[in-house]
């Protein structure tokens, strides 16, 4: 992948958008690395590592990626932790990439074709880089000159386009761009976090939703409310009435280009009705409120704003990002990522669990990011360190809340959501003999 041995290069002047180059000096042993756990390492131990490794920022002037091996796990299993900017990947080409590091047969031959040598391309200089950003800056009037043609040729149809992005685009803006009020996830975030993770079963939450309607991503959606009402009648909040704000990250890449690096993700916004605490009137809620045309229309209008980005400054574009993390127009990330539903193996060695993490926003002390792999469902929690001290009692609530809504729905469940695995896991991968 040749994304992977290229870093970062800015433009001189903020002129433009930073570009990708070739790492004169790149060092796959310095992306690659070994870690041991004292034998036999726990699952906590593995957790505490994981919560480490994510705290620490990625060298912006190296490729933006890192990938851990961590051996020293009872049981003779290893694992794996990855690491990656959002720059380089989104949660679909992840996946992609996970699938190509491992085989889909116990017994694939470990040794690799052989490849050509490779040279990195040379550095461009400053005033290449500025040349570069303000030509393609000159060249954009030709894209005004084209869509001023179309607007001649077919005028009703760029009109009605336009209305439906501007609706889509408002229906967006009255989902996200309301303050969300104060919660005891909505503070400061210090530089050390906290990693747990959670396991369920894919077909229990595909029977809670064929009992009760909607999708998977409600059912989803449902258990994170469930465990976050819990979380918070624990630590003594009044949550009658209150609703939490999520962002929902939303792929926005064409079939075409699956398999393809970058970030192809665009925001849209639900609401969890923390505050309903019977789980299958709150799944109720959830469902109605997030039909399948007004996510279309968030999702339209997403994609519209992420192509609008291609039109604005760096300059406005920082400065609005500073301004959403400033303005708590959400409380937190929820993302749901579709992995591989077969088995997959690393040298000979099946991966037992894939858990997947979502980086903290300012004044955001929890993501939760879920993915599905092999028939089960990987729920990863990144917390703040000091902020969320009883991250595993959310942990706990939210096979709490699993229970509850298999139980609501009258699906039958496994009694073992309601206890820790005693299988070493890893955030990304686990493997076994």
């Amino acid at each position: 992948m040749p994304r992977c041995r290229q870093r970062l290069a800015d433009v001189p002047l903020d002129q433009g958008r930073p570009v990708w180059v070739d790492d004169p000096h790149f060092n796959l042993r310095y992306h690659l690395r070994h870690a041991g756990l004292p034998a036999p390492g726990s699952e906590e131990q593995l957790k505490n590592l994981a919560g480490r490794v994510f705290a620490q920022r990625l060298d912006r002037t190296k490729p933006l990626w890192e990938l851990l091996l961590v051996d020293g796990l009872h049981d003779d299993r290893f694992a794996l932790i990855a690491k990656s900017h959002h720059a380089l990947v989104d949660g679909i080409s992840a996946v992609d990439i996970t699938t190509v590091l491992f085989d889909d047969v116990p017994d694939a031959p470990a040794t690799a074709p052989p490849r050509k040598p490779w040279a990195p391309r040379p550095l461009p200089t400053p005033a290449q880089l500025l040349s570069d950003a303000l030509l393609e800056r000159a060249t954009r009037p030709a894209e005004a000159v084209r869509s001023a043609r179309a607007v001649v040729r077919a005028p009703r149809q760029l009109l009605r386009g336009t209305r439906d992005g501007l609706q889509a685009m408002g229906a967006l803006a009255f989902a996200g761009l309301r303050p969300a009020p104060p919660t005891p996830l909505n503070v400061e975030v210090g530089p050390h976090r906290r990693y747990t993770w959670v396991d369920a079963e894919l077909v229990e939450l595909q029977r809670i939703k064929d009992a009760l309607g909607g999708t998977v991503n409600d059912a989803v959606l449902a258990v994170v409310a469930g465990a976050l009402g819990r979380f918070f009648r624990h630590r003594g909040l009044d949550t009658d009435g209150l609703v939490l704000t999520v962002l929902v990250p939303v792929s926005v890449r064409a079939d075409s280009a699956q398999g393809a690096l970058g970030n192809e993700v665009a925001a849209m916004w639900a609401s969890l009705p923390v505050g309903i605490e019977d789980p299958v009137r709150q799944y109720a809620a959830i469902r109605d409120a997030h039909g399948e045309l007004e996510d279309k229309r968030q999702a339209i209008g997403a994609r519209t704003l992420t192509e609008l980005a291609g039109f604005a400054s760096p300059t406005i574009m920082s400065q609005a990002a500073r301004l959403q993390q400033r303005q708590r127009f959400f409380h937190l990330v929820v993302t749901n990522v579709p992995g591989p539903q077969q088995p997959l193996y690393l040298l000979g060695r099946r991966l037992h669990a894939l858990y997947p993490v979502v980086p903290l926003a300012g004044r955001q002390a929890l993501g939760v990011a879920v993915m599905s792999y092999d028939g089960k469902l990987g729920f990863g929690l990144l917390g703040d360190y000091d902020a969320l001290a009883d991250l595993d009692t959310l942990a706990d609530f939210l096979r709490t809340s699993i229970d509850a809504l298999a139980a609501g729905a009258s699906v039958p469940h496994r009694a073992a959501h309601g206890r820790r695995s005693t299988h070493a896991r890893s955030p990304v991968a686990g493997t076994t003999r």
